[in-house]
């Protein structure tokens, strides 16, 4: 599993995906997470702007990282 460093605390889901190019733009990344195609932790997430942070596990698709 990849990790991902954080500059801050948190950061937010739908950044996160934008931050590792799993989407290409911030609607892209919206869509995706309210279509439930993101998982954190191993449970569907659904808030775009839930905040994440060290020792969060975020899955899309077949990608996984671990925030560190």
């Amino acid at each position: 599993m990849d990790t991902f460093k954080l500059r801050k605390e948190t950061i937010l889901l739908n950044q996160l995906l934008k931050a590792l190019g799993w989407c290409e733009s911030g609607a892209q990344a919206n869509a995706a997470i309210e279509q439930g195609l993101v998982q954190v932790n191993g449970q569907q997430e659904t808030r775009k702007r839930c905040q994440l942070h060290k020792g969060c596990i975020v899955t899309f698709g077949k990608e996984q990282i671990l925030l560190d």
